[in-house]
C-alpha cells in the first residue's frame, strides 16, 4: 500500500503499487465505508469510471471498486497527486451524479480553452468537444455531467500537462466502458466543491460498435465536426447526428426529442447518419425510424460531403 487509508464521498480509499520489470501496475481503490465514511454514499462511482476488480478486493468485502494504470516508477508523484485530488473531489462528483448538483460547464470549458487552446496549438495538433457538451454548445438545452474532449495521441499528453494540477487520473493506457482500451486522462477543473469532470483519449485499439464511443471510434481529422463560438473563442464541436444517433440507440426520449428539434432547424446530414448507426451496428428499421423523428418539410437532405471536418455553422 503506498496510501489510505483516506476518506472521501462515502467512500474508503487506498493506493496501491505493484512492480512488474519498467513497469509499476498503480490502483486506485474505493470500498464503500458506511458510517465511517460519512456515508453510506449517494450512489455507484461506475458512471465516474470505477468497475468492480476481477479477484476479491485486498480491502474491505465486496463493496470494493478500482481503477488501474501501468505506469513507469519515475511518474509516482503524478500518480499520487492525481490519487490525492480524487478522494477529496469524490464527495463533489457524487452530488452531481445524484444529489441534483449542477456542474458549472460553461465556467469549466473556459479553463480548460485557456489552459489547452495555446499548448495544442502550438504543437499544431487539432481537438474538439464531444458528447453532451458539444450538443449543449450547438444549442441544444441539455444537462451534461462531464466535459468530453478528443484529440490525438500527442494532444492527449498535452492536455495532461496543460490540465496537471486538476488531474484525478493519470494520462496513461487505460480501459475505459465500454471496454477498449485507450491513452486517455481524467480531471477534476475547478475547485474542490466546485468544478467539472473533464475526460480526452485517443483509441489504442480498434473498438467494437456501440452507443458511447460512436465519435471516438473516428481518426481526429477525418471527424465531422462544425465550428462554434464561445465567448469570442472558435471551437471545434462534434455534429449534432452523432449525439442524436447515441441517444436514440440508448432509449433517451425526452434527450432525443431536444436533439431531434435542433436538428430539424439545420437540416440533418442523413448520409453521415446512416454512417453513424451502421457503424454502431443499429438495423435499417431503427434507421427509418429516426429519420422519421428528423422529418419535415423544411429539413433538407443534406449531403456527406458537408459534413467533412472543415465544416461550419
Amino acid at each position: 500500500m503506498v496510501s489510505g487509508p483516506d476518506l472521501g464521498g462515502g467512500f474508503l480509499h487506498q493506493l496501491t503499487r505493484e512492480r512488474s520489470g519498467d513497469l509499476v501496475q498503480f490502483v486506485f481503490h474505493a470500498q464503500e465505508g458506511g458510517q465511517d465514511a460519512g456515508g453510506p454514499p449517494k450512489g455507484s462511482p461506475e458512471p465516474l469510471g470505477w468497475s468492480r476488480p476481477g479477484s476479491s478486493c485486498q480491502f474491505g468485502g465486496p463493496r470494493c471498486w478500482h481503477r488501474e494504470f501501468e505506469l513507469p516508477i519515475d511518474q509516482e508523484s503524478q500518480v499520487r497527486a492525481a490519487y490525492n485530488r480524487t478522494r477529496f473531489v469524490f464527495e463533489a462528483q457524487m452530488a452531481q451524479l445524484y444529489g441534483g448538483m449542477e456542474p458549472p460547464v460553461h465556467e469549466t470549458l473556459k479553463e480548460v480553452v485557456a489552459r489547452i487552446g495555446p499548448a495544442l496549438e502550438q504543437l499544431s495538433t487539432p481537438w474538439h468537444v464531444g458528447g453532451s457538451a458539444a450538443a449543449l454548445l450547438q444549442g441544444v438545452p441539455i444537462r451534461c455531467q462531464d466535459l468530453d474532449l478528443g484529440t490525438t495521441m500527442a494532444g492527449v499528453r498535452a492536455i495532461g500537462d496543460a490540465l496537471s494540477e486538476y488531474l484525478i487520473e493519470p494520462v496513461s493506457p487505460t480501459t475505459w466502458v465500454p471496454g477498449h482500451r485507450v491513452l486517455g486522462g481524467r480531471a477534476f477543473v475547478g475547485t474542490l466543491a466546485r468544478g467539472m469532470r473533464v475526460e480526452w483519449a485517443t483509441q489504442l485499439e480498434a473498438a467494437p460498435a456501440g452507443p458511447y464511443d460512436l465519435e471516438w471510434r473516428m481518426p481526429e481529422e477525418k471527424l465531422p465536426v462544425r465550428s462554434v463560438t464561445v465567448e469570442g473563442q472558435a471551437l471545434r464541436v462534434s455534429r449534432l447526428e452523432f449525439a442524436f444517433a447515441r441517444a436514440f440507440i440508448q432509449h433517451r426520449p425526452e434527450r432525443v426529442s431536444a436533439i431531434a428539434n435542433r436538428l430539424r432547424e439545420e437540416g440533418p446530414d442523413l448520409r453521415l447518419l446512416h454512417e453513424i448507426f451502421e457503424g454502431a451496428g443499429v438495423d435499417r428499421t431503427a434507421w427509418r425510424e429516426a429519420e422519421g423523428m428528423l422529418a419535415g418539410p423544411s429539413v433538407p437532405h443534406v449531403g456527406a460531403g458537408e459534413s467533412s471536418p472543415s465544416a461550419a455553422s
